[in-house]
């Protein structure tokens, strides 16, 4: 995980034992050099987990078969992989579907239909109330009505909220979680997809007040992959679920709150779900322990910490220069973190900026749940 490797080099940093903080972070000394020697030449995004993948392949396909693939597929551009490695064998050429699949898409020959591709693996937070996944129903036609905001617990597939705002305003989103927050505490973290109002596509860094809002309560935030909303699989599956259940008798109330709640007590409650065992959300999930306090002191950094206040565009100072953080960040105080001639940014719990003062950039560090 990101956030573990830069905690672990900022503690290096500071001067504490290298052997102490490998067994502690259970890695083998080569190992945290690694993470030393990455981080100071590449920043966070060199501590990230890189690919295992061989720059060289023995294994990949000849040239002139790849050829012989790439000319069955211009001269049929509506055959899949599939049909073409049909078409191979008739020609004494037999490769795994696979194999042309990735030729295919390594010229650039995949059809977007093509290219949708399912979790390679299943990422599950250990605990209930780590993670919740956020999102609205997904409605289609330009004139459809706004669909529910769903939260779901990451761990149980819990339906923590279900809630029809009939708006995507921020004000109308604030209001639901915090009912939700009061009845069921607060969750480590949100995942959310670059959609309003967590995020604003015409801010540099996406950042909104509802984002600021919840860090301030300690939640940390994390958002999908563009365009890959399989991130947020459980959610979105939990939609297919909501849109199934639309051909139900009585189901043309499905937008009225009540109708919503009957289907989230049946889905929590009752329904059986095969990624549980055949087990219901409810009984694997419990509230949070964390406890919502509508009035947040202001973060505490720790006694001899660096901070600065965040100006009203959104930038604060290093020695006589300034760099931007974030306008959503206006008038909040953050805290720096000093390694050589880098500097991490922090609000609250939740690292947000990386600063390189000898190349002179500052880039916006990214929020997924895969890599922090």
């Amino acid at each position: 995980m990101r956030d573990q490797r830069v905690e672990f080099v900022v503690r290096a940093s500071r001067g504490e034992s290298l052997s102490s903080l490998c067994r502690e972070y259970e890695i083998s000394r080569p190992t945290g050099y690694l993470w030393l020697s990455r981080f100071d030449e590449h920043g966070v995004a060199g501590i990230e987990e890189h690919s295992r993948r061989p720059h060289l392949s023995p294994r990949r396909t000849a040239a002139g078969i790849e050829e012989r693939i790439v000319t069955l597929r211009r001269q049929r551009p509506d055959w899949g992989a599939r049909k073409l490695a049909v078409l191979l064998e008739r020609e004494g050429i037999v490769l795994p579907v696979i194999t042309v699949h990735r030729v295919l898409v390594r010229h650039g020959l995949v059809l977007d239909r093509e290219s949708r591709q399912q979790a390679t693996g299943r990422f599950e937070r250990e605990q209930p109330n780590q993670l919740w996944q956020m999102d609205f129903k997904g409605q289609k036609g330009t004139g459809a009505a706004i669909g529910p905001l769903s939260v779901l617990d990451d761990h149980s597939r819990y339906l923590v909220a279900l809630e029809q705002t009939g708006t995507t305003r921020s004000e109308a989103v604030r209001e639901r979680l915090e009912g939700a927050f009061r009845s069921s505490g607060l969750p480590d973290a949100l995942l959310m997809d670059h959609g309003v109002p967590w995020w604003n596509a015409r801010s540099a860094n996406g950042w909104t007040q509802l984002m600021v809002w919840l860090m301030k309560q300690g939640v940390s935030c994390y958002f999908s992959g563009v365009r890959h909303p399989q991130t947020q699989g459980k959610v979105e599956r939990f939609h297919g679920s909501l849109e199934r259940a639309r051909s139900r008798a009585g189901a043309e109330q499905w937008l009225t709150q009540n109708w919503l709640d009957n289907f989230r007590h049946e889905y929590n409650q009752v329904r059986p779900h095969e990624a549980l065992g055949m087990r219901t959300p409810a009984s694997l999930w419990w509230p949070s322990t964390r406890v919502y306090d509508p009035n947040p002191q202001a973060w505490d950094y720790g006694a001899g910490a660096e901070l600065r206040k965040v100006g009203q565009q959104g930038h604060i100072y290093i020695g006589d220069r300034r760099w931007r953080v974030s306008q959503a960040l206006a008038s909040h105080t953050v805290r720096l973190e000093r390694i050589d001639q880098r500097v991490l940014v922090y609000f609250c719990r939740t690292l947000v900026q990386e600063i390189d003062l000898s190349g002179e950039r500052s880039t916006a560090v990214e929020r997924s749940p895969l890599n922090s």
